[in-house]
């Protein structure tokens, strides 16, 4: 399994159709990747907030515009990319092949999601007969504060339960209905559903540092009369409260972060949350829910990355980040590593060992944790910690299954 992802790396990073090849070194050809990082960014901006132009000194060549495509796959956000082009002169448009490439591609995103809306409002039915109380975490939910919804890329559908049982009273339900379960230690389990994927939680949030999950559980019950909900093919599905929306996505931001790296659909979560909620949060707990929680300082400089390259207001930011902060570091970490870190071109000719299925996995953990120790030290220090703990328990365990 490891060897097939990692060879499916390697094989997206060519531009299929186009011949191109990225993972090649080739100096000409990275100049040229710089200043097509730019012109992703304008597109990206244009596309997210639905105004602005392009502003280019030359119409775009048929190459460039595959590889701006490959960061788009890379980083999942074709479709918000694809909503720029009526923003778009004549001549900026892509070549007619492409653009129809990626009008196919934009339709099969917006009939899976069509799909997952369906299972979403399914499941939620379902479950909230059990009396689970299911809450829908990110994906969907954050989706409904996107200016088109369906173009945002999901992977799948998250649940948690906000009843005491209601993680294993609707695990028990899986288990009548014989469906196949993917468990993780009793923490999340995952099966597919009507050919979605599906995960349950029965943590709420990402935070690695023992000493905090005191206070997050004191956080999630504080809140509950706040949650919110969206509708869903009709059915009004539970949502977290705002400001435990904004922290629980933005948590998951900077897990992923310390590990393998994450694209930018994520990072535009935070910025479409952060733009819709804008008038409906209590600024002051948000703030001092980050410095409870340890990660104030990187919250700092993922503030900083929604203004300089995603284009979101100031204004629309709880509250400032400090002056002359350094923030290229972390866009480049993202840049780079893309969708989960697995189109990462500093590792693709990297060895995958039983620390991950990326290659070079124990090198990538560790430059993770030292670049954000000075903005969360405690979920640095614990995040190996319980990685390796977690590790060693699956492999206790499925050797207790091969005896049994």
């Amino acid at each position: 399994m490891a060897a097939g992802r990692n060879s499916a790396c390697r094989q997206h990073g060519a531009i299929a159709g186009y011949g191109l090849d990225y993972t090649k070194k080739n100096t000409t050809f990275e100049k040229m990747k710089d200043n097509l990082r730019d012109i992703f960014f304008q597109l990206l901006r244009m596309g997210l907030w639905g105004k602005g132009g392009l502003a280019i000194a030359a119409p775009l060549s048929d190459e460039d515009w595959a590889v701006l495509y490959q960061y788009a796959l890379n980083h999942t956000v074709e479709g918000i990319l694809f909503d720029a082009f009526p923003l778009l002169a004549e001549d900026q448009l892509p070549p007619r092949a492409l653009r129809m490439k990626w009008a196919v591609r934009v339709d099969q995103i917006e009939r899976h999601n069509t799909r997952m809306a369906q299972v979403a409002a399914e499941q939620f039915t379902d479950f909230s007969r059990l009396g689970a109380k299911p809450i829908l975490l990110k994906g969907q939910g954050v989706a409904s504060c996107y200016p088109n919804p369906l173009h945002r890329i999901s992977g799948d559908i998250d649940w948690y339960f906000d009843e005491t049982d209601g993680y294993d009273k609707v695990g028990k339900r899986l288990q009548e209905k014989g469906l196949l379960v993917d468990s993780a230690l009793g923490f999340s389990l995952g099966y597919d559903w009507q050919r979605i994927h599906i995960e349950h939680h029965r943590r709420l949030f990402d935070i690695r540092s023992l000493f905090k999950l005191p206070y997050l559980k004191k956080l999630e019950q504080a809140y509950r009369p706040k949650q919110q909900s969206v509708l869903i093919e009709s059915q009004a599905i539970t949502l977290l409260a705002p400001e435990l929306q904004i922290l629980q996505v933005n948590i998951h931001i900077l897990k992923h972060l310390l590990s393998f790296g994450i694209g930018l659909r994520q990072i535009c979560d935070a910025a479409v949350l952060y733009h819709a909620y804008r008038d409906r949060i209590d600024v002051e707990q948000l703030r001092n829910m980050y410095k409870k929680t340890g990660i104030i300082k990187w919250v700092h400089v993922l503030h900083g990355i929604l203004v300089n390259y995603l284009g979101l207001p100031k204004a629309d930011l709880p509250f400032p980040y400090p002056e002359k902060l350094k923030t290229d570091w972390m866009m480049d970490e993202i840049w780079y590593s893309g969708n989960f870190g697995f189109y990462d071109e500093r590792y693709l000719q990297g060895e995958v060992s039983f620390v991950s299925v990326h290659p070079d996995g124990a090198r990538r953990l560790w430059r993770g944790l030292r670049l954000y120790f000075p903005y969360a030290p405690q979920e640095v220090i614990f995040f190996p910690i319980r990685r390796a703990t977690t590790r060693l328990s699956m492999l206790i365990s499925s050797r207790k299954s091969v005896e049994e």
